[in-house]
């Protein structure tokens, strides 16, 4: 059954594949449109002009085995399965379509560049879920001090281009991610962000279509904030590891974790910084640039 949907000027041609599900066609149909009305509220818009979605039944329940490739210029493909016991709040809860939507909007770079692309993807996805109002930023909060330690170097780590392990290469991509997205907001005095990089390198033409050097990537979203945060912090952690004080940037931000939820303090040195990368403009807006205490150092050689 193939169906299409439109978001905005892109259209996602919707295949689903023979097999018995528990969710309809609509319920499918949703799900995806969930996803990426996410990628949307990040981006500003959807990624690509086209995109074929395969949804692959298999036996069993939850969605699994998501994988995006190029597909002619401009457009991409994504494959992905979904239980026969599979519900509609599954669907809902589910984070793995909107990151492989996520991995659209980034040029392909070379193999040992592969923790940008799975990095991107598992940092803005939460985020992204949230500014389109399908997830609580306290429940996502608490997911990323949960799982953000496992981007941390461990012995033998020899930099990001050059340590493959899958901590390093999802998660330490994230930490990459949110290091320079708090760097981002602190040297533009909240004025621009993470997402004002990646729009720059989407704008620039650098989606999953293309073919680029990590480098001009880099660049493009650089030129896009106007401060060189993405090649510095490049430089210094992509041969070396880094070490990164988690507790006390959560400290900074104002977020403390309990049990399955985070809680917020409003007072905290980069608490307008915390607003901003959750909430976007908006909330970067009504934040008072002159609030924005110095934060201490949080990286360094290990």
């Amino acid at each position: 059954m193939i169906s299409t949907i439109q978001i905005g000027n892109s259209k996602i041609d919707v295949t689903i594949e023979d097999g018995p599900l528990a969710v309809s066609h609509a319920d499918l149909l949703e799900w995806v449109r969930w996803g990426a009305e996410s990628v949307s509220a990040y981006y500003r818009r959807y990624p690509v002009a086209h995109v074929s979605l395969h949804i692959i039944p298999f036996e069993g329940d939850g969605v699994r085995g998501g994988k995006t490739f190029p597909d002619g210029d401009n457009a991409g493909m994504i494959r992905i399965r979904v239980g026969s016991q599979t519900t509609l709040s599954d669907l809902h809860s589910d984070w793995m379509l909107t990151h492989e939507m996520v991995h659209l909007a980034f040029p392909s770079v070379a193999e040992n560049h592969h923790w940008i692309e799975e990095g991107i993807a598992t940092y803005v996805e939460p985020i992204a879920r949230v500014r389109a109002g399908h997830f609580d930023p306290s429940i996502m909060w608490a997911e990323v001090v949960r799982d953000m330690p496992q981007g941390l170097p461990a012995p033998g780590d020899e930099g990001l281009d050059n340590t493959h392990t899958w901590g390093r290469t999802y998660w330490g991509g994230a930490l990459f991610c949110l290091l320079a997205d708090v760097e981002i907001h602190r040297e533009t005095h909240n004025r621009k962000g993470l997402e004002d990089a990646l729009r720059g390198i989407l704008d620039a033409g650098g989606n999953i279509s293309q073919d680029w050097d990590l480098e001009k990537a880099l660049s493009a979203g650089d030129r896009a904030t106007g401060v060189p945060v993405l090649a510095r912090l490049y430089e210094k952690m992509k041969g070396t590891p880094v070490s990164v004080d988690l507790n006390a940037l959560w400290k900074q931000l104002g977020i403390e974790r309990e049990d399955d939820r985070a809680v917020f303090d409003g007072h905290a040195p980069l608490a307008a910084v915390r607003k901003a990368i959750t909430f976007g403009e908006a909330a970067a807006s009504s934040a008072s640039a002159a609030n924005l205490a110095p934060s201490a150092i949080i990286i360094g050689r290990r």
